[in-house]
């Protein structure tokens, strides 16, 4: 049925899922300092948070892919050849990719994390403190474990987005999933075969996403009342 090219979509489905999961570590680091940032009493910090997830959040993804990829890239080689460099400078599809939806979904996480620390009740930080924990003892046993419960529904519904987000890397060159569906579909002239193979390990991955979250919803929740989720 996919005379050959199984081997080639498995390969590129290795690469999207590396892809999908080197971006969502970005976004998680960015999501939780745009969260604090926001939370932040200092005004510009709260100011440039602000502009960060607004500017991300009114561009489609594709504009910015390809403005930093190909802009970038200009950018780069005009800065080394201010440096005396003067061999052309490539920017690699794998890291622009991660960087981008990194950067992309970092925004919408932002959101979700704030709303998850508000989510948590002060009182509790301030019997830490009357307990006499320091503020990286609060962090780390009562506030960050209450907020993952909160944020893990929009930490999850972003993951499943950006994982097939993460097709829009072949309009850059990388040879992801989607890139080796569409070559193979080119090939063979048979696009409903391939296209469909694809959308399948699309469909694999946000599969059995939707079961890790599950469990892990079920594990966090774990002496927590019902009516408190």
């Amino acid at each position: 049925m996919l005379h050959g090219f199984l081997p080639s979509l498995l390969q590129g489905a290795a690469v999207t899922l590396s892809l999908a999961l080197s971006a969502m570590a970005l976004a998680v680091v960015l999501g939780l300092l745009g969260a604090l940032a926001k939370l932040s009493k200092w005004r510009a910090a709260r100011g440039v948070a602000q502009v960060y997830t607004t500017l991300i959040r009114g561009v489609p993804d594709l504009v910015l892919m390809l403005l930093l990829f190909f802009g970038g890239q200009v950018a780069v080689n005009a800065i080394a050849l201010q440096l005396g460099y003067e061999d052309p400078v490539d920017m690699d599809p794998y890291v622009t990719g991660v960087l981008v939806i990194g950067f992309i979904f970092g925004a919408y996480l932002t959101e979700a994390f704030r709303g998850a620390f508000l989510a948590v009740p002060p009182g509790q930080r301030e019997a830490g403190l009357a307990f006499g924990m320091t503020p990286w003892q609060i962090a780390r046993r009562i506030t960050l474990p209450q907020m993952l419960r909160h944020a893990l529904p929009g930490l999850s519904n972003n993951w499943l987005v950006l994982i097939k987000s993460t097709a829009i890397v072949s309009v850059i060159g990388l040879s992801d999933l989607m890139t080796r569906g569409q070559q193979a579909a080119g090939t063979t002239r048979e696009p409903f075969s391939f296209y469909l193979a694809v959308a399948a390990f699309y469909l694999a991955f946000t599969s059995l996403s939707e079961l890790m979250f599950s469990w892990l919803q079920r594990r966090l929740a774990i002496g927590v009342r019902v009516g408190n989720l």
